[in-house]
């Protein structure tokens, strides 16, 4: 007997997916397969191949931005959240799927489907870390800076955790790492 499968379970699957082979590789037929599913379990909860892509695509802007904000936010004190933030992104570069998604989608940023998602996550983070940026006593401008210059040193500790692993500071130095990170982020220019 077949288990039941879940929307999310698909939509985990296409994930996988996309981190192993981009977006074309979100396929239905092979990911039936993995998950020793039929088409018609697929056609159950989706109606196209794009429409899986679409949950694969909302699924981790939930758990990649979402649910990491919501967490950050239990943290006390905007310079805390800021590291903790940081810590926890920098810290994902270093778990496969996590990062290969996240470059997978950075590498089809013209795909229809990909592009409204990015332009939405990257504003809602670069939002975010300018907010911390604020509650640090920089100016809106500044703020805004600062958050691009934090989001594109994530960006580019992805890719060079994905092509060259032994080049990041590894778990143990880590805390060390963002701990400079965040300073240098704070000390720029004339810091309030």
């Amino acid at each position: 007997m077949r288990k039941t499968l879940t929307t999310e379970a698909w939509a985990e699957a296409a994930l996988t997916a996309l981190a192993d082979g981009g977006v074309p590789a979100v396929a239905v037929e092979p990911i039936a397969a993995g998950l020793g599913a039929t088409k018609g379990s697929f056609y159950h909860h989706f109606r196209t191949r794009d429409e899986l892509l679409g949950a694969a695509l909302d699924l981790w802007e939930r758990q990649e931005t979402e649910q990491v904000i919501l967490a950050v936010e239990q943290v006390d004190g905007a310079r805390a959240r800021l590291t903790t933030l940081l810590r926890v992104a920098l810290d994902s570069t270093g778990e496969r799927r996590t990062n290969a998604v996240e470059l997978a989608l950075q590498a089809h940023a013209g795909h229809p489907r990909v592009a409204p998602l990015l332009e939405r996550v990257t504003r809602r983070r670069l939002h975010y870390l300018a907010s911390l940026f604020r509650e640090l006593g920089f100016d809106a401008a500044d703020a805004r800076r600062r958050a691009l210059l934090a989001y594109t040193a994530y960006l580019g500790h992805a890719q060079v955790a994905h092509a060259t692993p032994d080049m990041v500071p590894g778990p143990a130095d880590l805390p060390d790492y963002t701990d400079a990170v965040v300073t240098a982020l704070v000390s720029l220019g004339d810091a309030p």
